[in-house]
């Protein structure tokens, strides 16, 4: 059983593969493979552990099907063509709940830093421009007792109105396809149409997929139908929002500031505008960069790969069409 790894991944990953049994034909390079590396690779493999920024869409399953199964290093899948996977028999698994905690501790930094205006105030230190304060600039805004709003309240969604609710004791309003029971019996969390949940939040939270209906769901349109007093946190995809939009909400008051852990495109640019903004924060996508999510992220997707390889069923199987 051969299995190509095509990204630097914790070493317990690796050890358990070889403990399985697998020959592990391991990249440890930085920075992502380019696709017609990543297919010449996989042609001489059995099994693709696939960490980072991954296309695999139909060229690259064309390329490749002879692949008994994939196995991804993260929750989000929105880089694979799970039709073309399952027309060709290949199973393919995630890792979701596992960095829930790491993610949500992100969105509620960058909530709080968004809200004081933090990062804008340390490049001043770094600037050498602290210089004395005026009683009436760069003012932050307190989180004590206002509205959460979270678009896609799923295990990610449900930590950060969890965490918000006990630290600043704020009132939970979600939009889903389907309401939540949980949230609303353990953080009387009230499920909201769309259009409610941009008038009444004053921090809106975004925890959703990306797929075609919530490709730039956050635009002008949603932004103009938010507070002018709201703060927009994405920590889930950057396609989700369109940025230009966003930068001109932004500038011209039709919302008070935003916490970004994703971009679009990523690597976001450094002279990107956004980044001049006293209101915004912006981080290089870590919300899972920490040693017990990516270990445990790591041990997952490898589990995944063992179980297929034994003629098992991946536990984290997305496109269970294919059982």
């Amino acid at each position: 059983m051969k299995v190509f790894v095509c990204r630097k991944i914790p070493q317990i990953a690796i050890d358990s593969l070889q403990a399985a049994g697998f020959t592990i034909n391991y990249r440890s390079e930085a920075g992502n493979i380019a696709q017609v590396n990543l297919i010449e690779s996989c042609q001489k493999v059995d099994f693709l552990f696939a960490a980072g920024h991954n296309l695999l869409n139909k060229a690259f399953f064309d390329a490749c099907p002879h692949l008994k199964g994939i196995a991804l290093m993260s929750a989000g899948y929105d880089s694979v063509d799970l039709h073309e996977a399952t027309r060709r028999g290949i199973p393919v698994s995630n890792t979701p709940d596992v960095l829930s905690n790491a993610t949500a501790d992100v969105a509620f930094l960058l909530m709080i830093a968004v809200a004081r205006k933090a990062f804008y105030m340390h490049k001043k230190i770094i600037n050498n421009e602290w210089k004395d304060f005026e009683l009436t600039d760069h003012l932050g805004i307190e989180l004590d007792g206002k509205t959460l709003g979270i678009f896609g309240l799923g295990r990610i969604g449900f930590e950060l109105a969890r965490k918000a609710k006990a630290a600043y004791n704020m009132d939970i309003i979600y939009h889903n396809r389907h309401p939540n029971d949980a949230a609303k019996s353990i953080l009387n969390a009230k499920y909201v149409n769309y259009e409610d949940l941009l008038a009444q939040s004053d921090v809106l939270s975004i925890h959703a997929n990306l797929s075609p209906e919530t490709k730039n769901k956050f635009n002008k349109n949603a932004f103009n139908k938010m507070k002018d007093t709201a703060i927009f946190i994405n920590t889930a995809r950057g396609g989700l929002h369109q940025e230009q939009d966003l930068y001109d909400a932004l500038t011209n008051g039709h919302i008070w500031g935003a916490g970004l852990d994703v971009t679009n495109p990523e690597p976001m640019s450094s002279d990107n505008p956004l980044l001049s903004l006293p209101n915004v924060a912006i981080l290089p996508h870590i919300g899972s960069a920490t040693v017990e999510a990516r270990t445990s992220m790591a041990m997952m997707a490898a589990h995944n790969l063992i179980s297929v390889a034994n003629q098992r069923e991946m536990p984290q199987l997305l496109n269970k069409e294919i059982r």
